[in-house]
């Protein structure tokens, strides 16, 4: 049987596809889905080749390039941004069925490992009732009383012995339980030993103890990487829309340097650095179940209008970093090596510069633009100021420290600027430099 034939036959098996395309279109429009128009989008591509195209697979490079505006032959090992939302729209698909859909007679799926719907009728469930043979018993005849007298009493036996052995069963079921207990006790104190130091929980308890999960969103090099060598600084909507990869090949720049901008736009980068933290702060949920990591690339907005995130790398490599700058006292300038302070308080400098064995790293503490939620910005220099963020977002040493340096019980939202000394062969030392605080914010 050819291709075409065996689509057309999987087709025509299929309910109505008519009701199958309005059911897509309630799933869209549902709670679930009425405010991402990107998985909207996503939802309707693949089912529109399945449905109205008869197409039997839709490949991931395809849906890259049609609906998230990769290049047509991008490589889908270095760039997740499909699976990633393919995944998303799986939950929220199934959300929908338990919810709003419940009385669906369609329901739509996409299996795990491809990118092809499937539709099906609902089937209802039937519980089925066991039946119990009951026996009526035999009367009882003069010669077998002896016989029942003698099993009764081997009854009583066997119920005391039975008694005893269920005492001691009890009894060990107990001591293990204890013993259980005392270990699962010790494991969990071990796994988030971070909950027990009172400077450390107060933060972060602040911003995973919340009912939004949370984001990490590591830099993407590459596009830090293009505008260093373009010498062209985009914004995230141009960012967003991947406007710049037309706008830099309309720029008049040689053969050779068009060539390996095109390359390192392909290419999907994290900074080492800054993913040694995201796992340091991984860790804090052993259980996955309330922090998630994306690159900068892969993230997007309704994400970030439903979570708390935290933004790991400067503007340039992070675009994201834009939409909280003016809230920011500390600025990178990462063209001319040094931190600007918008806003000098007495003794502070104008300029922070670095050099070779001084860097600079600004965390800023902050709430949402519309409350909802916290954002955590963490800005370093270097490696070792990336590495010096982490130290003090997860110390409990220099969290309550810099408690006593604000004279305050409780941490507010704050701005911080480390500044980090290093010499090469010797730990590098993180002092506070400069701090700004809105206690008037909580």
């Amino acid at each position: 049987m050819t291709v075409e034939a065996e689509s057309a036959v999987r087709l025509n098996d299929l309910p109505d596809a008519q009701a199958c395309w309005a059911l897509l279109e309630r799933v869209a429009a549902s709670a679930q889905l009425r405010r991402s128009a990107r998985l909207q989008e996503l939802l309707f591509y693949i089912g529109k080749r399945y449905l109205k195209d008869g197409c039997d697979k839709v490949h991931e490079q395809e849906i890259g390039a049609k609906v998230f505006k990769r290049p047509e032959s991008y490589d889908t090992s270095f760039d997740n941004i499909v699976r990633t939302n393919v995944s998303d729209l799986r939950k929220r698909i199934e959300a929908y069925f338990h919810s709003e859909g419940v009385r669906e007679p369609l329901i739509v799926e996409i299996p795990r490992g491809g990118y092809t719907p499937v539709f099906r009728q609902r089937t209802a469930e039937t519980d089925l009732a066991s039946e119990v043979a009951v026996e009526t018993p035999a009367l009882a005849t003069d010669s077998t009383v002896v016989a029942s007298h003698a099993r009764e009493a081997a009854t009583r036996s066997w119920l005391v012995a039975a008694l005893v052995v269920s005492a001691v069963l009890v009894m060990a079921l107990a001591a293990a339980s204890i013993f259980l207990w005392s270990q699962l006790r010790s494991i969990r104190h071990s796994m988030f030993a971070w909950q027990y130091e009172p400077s450390v929980a107060a933060l972060w308890s602040g911003i995973l103890g919340a009912n939004p999960d949370t984001d990490i969103v590591v830099s993407d090099t590459s596009i830090g990487m293009v505008q260093a060598l373009s010498q062209r600084t985009f914004s995230l909507d141009q960012y967003l829309s991947h406007s710049y990869v037309d706008e830099l090949q309309s720029e008049k720049l040689s053969p050779d340097m068009q060539t390996a901008l095109n390359r390192i736009m392909d290419w999907n980068l994290s900074s080492p650095d800054e993913f040694m933290l995201a796992r340091r702060i991984l860790a804090l949920d052993p259980s996955g179940n309330k922090i998630h990591l994306y690159n900068a690339r892969n993230y997007m907005p309704d994400l970030i209008k439903r979570d708390n995130v935290i933004l790991i790398g400067a503007q340039r490599s992070n675009p994201w970093d834009q939409l909280f700058d003016t809230r920011l006292n500390f600025i990178p300038e990462f063209d001319n090596r040094r931190i600007v302070d918008r806003v000098p308080a007495a003794g502070e400098q104008p300029v922070y510069p670095t050099s070779d064995s001084v860097g600079y790293c600004v965390v800023a503490y902050l709430p949402k633009l519309d409350q909802s939620g916290v954002v955590l910005l963490i800005e370093g220099t270097n490696a070792e100021a990336t590495e010096a963020a982490g130290d003090f977002l997860l110390s409990e040493d220099q969290l309550s420290n810099f408690k006593r340096m604000l004279h305050v019980t409780r941490l507010p939202y704050f701005q911080v600027l480390l500044k980090v000394s290093s010499v090469r062969g010797t730990p590098f030392t993180a002092t506070v430099q400069a701090y700004r605080t809105a206690p008037n914010l909580h």
